[in-house]
């Protein structure tokens, strides 16, 4: 399990595909990882429904609970200006 929170500290949000590719284990093993990991808190998770060509595709994204990655370098956007009505 702790093969998959550094996998998912470093990579941030990924689907469960994804995962079990990446780090080797067996998509069933990683479902039972997965929800130990979700009831001790560690990772949130939640279903997502996918339309490719008309196609639904089901998959489950996973994250480090409380976890807020870095922010990228970069320009940073601008803050608009907000107008007030008088």
């Amino acid at each position: 399990m702790n093969e998959i929170l550094q996998y998912l500290k470093k990579h941030g949000e990924r689907s469960e595909n994804e995962i079990a590719e990446a780090t080797g284990i067996a998509l069933s093993d990683l479902h039972l990882n997965l929800a130990e990991l979700k009831d001790k808190g560690q990772i949130m998770m939640c279903h997502l429904t996918k339309f490719v060509k008309g196609m639904e595709i089901k998959s489950t994204i996973c994250r480090i609970s409380g976890f807020i990655p870095p922010t990228k370098p970069g320009a940073k956007p601008k803050a608009k200006a907000q107008a007030t009505i008088a």
